[in-house]
């Protein structure tokens, strides 16, 4: 692995940001291949916090550092990415559902998809089912995460997914449940097609569709 690489490597991993960010940038100056950087400079190592915290070594504290160190350096790589024409994983419509302002796991889930190569549209908190079904509407969205932390707008995620099957949309996406109060049951009996108890494993759930 070039030097660079692994520095920037072991800087989202200790959730370094100002170290990710200066060896991006000097990457991208010397010339290094842009799908390299992004791959094993900043995709590899949030693929071994999400495995740290499932192994119980890395907590949601380190796990929110290291995403965003992360996200610094992806900040810094975009413009190059672009010009590079860079595939994504795919998008992912994110948002916590209607009545509930709750964003901390929604957003911990944004960023370990994001460094999973996933282009990310954060809809916010307190989202209505309409706004999902617009975004999902206007195509090139592959999967749609909803979040909800209370007991009372947990019933929010299934009028949002009757939504999308009323207008015509369920079936183009796959739909990802999440948030403390949820379970497996409660995921298959609102018709999602899986449940991430945590960001690690929703990153895992978003992989497995693509396989």
């Amino acid at each position: 692995m070039d030097q660079l690489i692994a520095k920037i490597y072991q800087g989202v991993l200790d959730g370094n940001k100002k170290s990710v960010i200066a060896c991006v940038e000097e990457a991208l100056q010397s010339g290094l291949d842009v799908e390299v950087i992004l791959n094993d400079g900043l995709i590899a190592p949030m693929t071994e916090v999400g495995r740290l915290f499932e192994e119980g070594e890395y907590f949601v504290p380190e796990m929110l550092v290291s995403a965003r160190a992360m996200q610094a350096g992806l900040e810094v790589l975009k413009p190059a990415m672009k010009e590079s024409n860079v595939k994504s994983a795919g998008t992912v419509v994110a948002g916590t559902v209607k009545g509930d302002m709750h964003d901390i796991g929604k957003n911990l889930v944004c960023m370990m998809l994001e460094g999973a190569g996933y282009t990310i549209r954060d809809l916010g908190t307190d989202v209505a089912p309409e706004q999902f079904v617009a975004e999902v509407s206007k195509g090139d969205v592959d999967i749609v995460a909803l979040s909800a932390l209370l007991t009372t707008t947990m019933p929010n995620m299934k009028t949002t997914i009757d939504a999308l099957k009323q207008a015509g949309v369920r079936d183009r996406v796959k739909i990802i449940v999440g948030g403390a109060p949820l379970t497996d049951t409660f995921a298959s009996e609102i018709g999602a097609d899986g449940f991430a108890s945590d960001a690690s494993r929703a990153v895992r759930l978003a992989r497995s569709f693509a396989s």
